[in-house]
């Protein structure tokens, strides 16, 4: 016999109450084996999106998902540290980070995900690489990030089983812009990694989950609490996400991208913002005196990143897959380019072929965007600006439809704030 009704424990949010920690834990753990319906975990989730947990409320709903699966007990003679991002439009910076903060000294265990609408996944961006797997055991994550000192793969079926159902439903109820559900669902999959230490990446602007800077601040302090409370070394930047991330936007081309980093070169925004992540980490792991700019620079780094993907079978020397039609957007005449959304530039990818509407829609490895110019930089009329990448090339115009008004050259440079505007400790 169950030990509660869940229309009592529906009943209490609904009222506003705070739901007890035998409540929680016994809610969770009974949605995960069926025992409460989707329909009732629909109303719990909708009476949470409207009435809120607090801290403690949050920080045991994450210990009862973590507790609905396995914890990773990582046994390595290195301290272990993880990243997170919550997501944007050009976001590759795990691909070059994990590698870095490997080659600094520390283990990386980064179970990452797929992409979904605007925002890309970094297991599609590394399936591009010929060869490469993204599904490994628990035996082959522990003894890769052993060997290595670094892994990025899928999580595992048996990690946090209650979020990744729980996930599922928000996304078709409406209740996913909840920020103690936000919170606890990222935070119960980092804890069940086992890393000791996170470093947050909580993204705001137009291309970013969280629009405002206020409310990506809310939900960083919602995540660094969390940790804190599973005893976790944890602190999280706030970084602008209006703009994309370096110039790729896509799959392979992202991946091309985050291999001129290692080698040294790359966009100024994409290394500005490794190494701010790698120094972050590399302090939560006591590693604070290795400088990763000078191991970057090194070549140190590249020779993980070409280690980490031959251990999960991939080929760093390959050509990467190239795209079968290419679309050129010009300047319209001579002049700065002003504006550059990155929502309607993700939206744009997506429709190319980068991307997925659903979680089972297969992605287009070689279909992207290269951003030629970004905002602050001088073009003349007919230079390209846009650069559209994809296999199919019917799916060009709805594209081009994404990117009207979302770009724009004008006669002087607009400035822009700081990629990095505050760290939440």
């Amino acid at each position: 016999m169950e030990p509660f009704a869940a229309v009592d424990v529906i009943r209490s949010k609904r009222d506003g109450h705070r739901l007890t920690d035998a409540q929680i834990d016994w809610v969770v753990d009974a949605y995960t084996r069926g025992a409460v319906a989707e329909e009732q975990m629909s109303a719990l989730a909708m009476a949470v999106f409207l009435n809120g947990m607090d801290a403690a409320e949050t920080a045991r709903w994450t210990a009862a998902m973590v507790d609905s699966g396995d914890v990773l007990a990582l046994d390595v003679d290195r301290p272990t540290v993880d990243k997170h991002s919550t997501g944007g439009v050009g976001d590759k910076i795990t691909l070059p980070l994990a590698p870095l903060v490997a080659a600094c000294g520390a283990a990386v265990p980064q179970l990452s995900g797929r992409g979904l609408g605007h925002t890309g996944g970094t297991l599609d961006k590394l399936e591009s690489v010929p060869g490469w797997r993204a599904r490994l055991s628990l035996a082959e994550i522990q003894a890769q990030l052993a060997d290595v000192g670094a892994v990025i793969c899928a999580a595992t079926e048996g990690l946090a089983p209650a979020d990744r159902k729980l996930y599922a439903l928000r996304d078709v109820t409406s209740t996913v812009e909840s920020i103690p559900l936000i919170a606890s669902s990222i935070m119960s999959k980092k804890i069940a990694e086992g890393a000791d230490a996170l470093v947050l990446d909580v993204k705001f602007g137009s291309g970013a989950f969280m629009k405002t800077l206020d409310d990506a601040r809310a939900l960083a302090r919602a995540l660094v609490s969390i940790g804190v409370s599973h005893g976790r070394r944890v602190s999280a930047l706030l970084t602008d996400m209006s703009v994309p991330l370096g110039r790729a936007v896509g799959n392979a081309v992202e991946v091309e991208e985050s291999v001129a980093v290692l080698r040294g070169g790359g966009p100024a925004d994409v290394v500005e913002l490794t190494l701010a992540l790698a120094r972050e980490m590399l302090a939560l792991a006591g590693l604070s005196d290795v400088d990763p700019e000078g191991v970057l620079a090194s070549g140190r780094a590249y020779e993980v990143w070409a280690r980490m993907l031959r251990a999960q079978g991939g080929d760093p020397d390959a050509a990467l897959p190239s795209p079968r039609h290419v679309h050129l957007v010009d300047a319209p005449a001579d002049g700065v380019v002003t504006r550059l959304d990155a929502y309607a530039v993700g939206v744009a990818a997506w429709r190319l072929g980068a991307g997925r509407a659903r979680k089972e829609d297969p992605v287009q490895a070689a279909a992207g965007i290269l951003c030629h110019a970004k905002p602050g930089e001088t073009v003349r009329a007919g230079d390209p600006v846009l650069e559209l990448r994809t296999d199919t090339p019917e799916a060009v115009p709805s594209a081009l439809a994404a990117l009207e008004g979302a770009w724009a050259v004008g006669e002087s440079a607009v400035d822009r704030g700081p990629l990095v505007v505050e760290t939440i400790r």
